[in-house]
């Protein structure tokens, strides 16, 4: 791999660091580029995870009651 047109300062920087390091530009390179492929992004939140946390600070002050062993009634919609 060749890599054409780098800026003076970047090799300037890239020896500055191959020196505190002890290796030569080269491997700092390497060590870079090593670094920054095996980065990986954090797991996302799942979407219930990112909801709850999203609303964590809002609306209700006090727990809702639950209704278990209740029979759930459909939905009357007339007069």
């Amino acid at each position: 791999m060749i890599v054409r047109n780098i800026e003076d300062d970047i090799k300037v920087g890239l020896k500055v660091r191959a020196t505190a390091h002890g290796w030569s530009m080269e491997e700092e390179v390497r060590q870079i580029l090593r670094a920054a492929v095996s980065a990986q992004e954090p797991a996302r939140a799942q979407l219930g995870s990112r909801i709850a946390a999203r609303f964590a600070g809002d609306g209700l002050t006090q727990a809702l009651p639950e209704f278990h062993g209740q029979a759930i009634e459909p939905m009357g919609f007339s007069a």
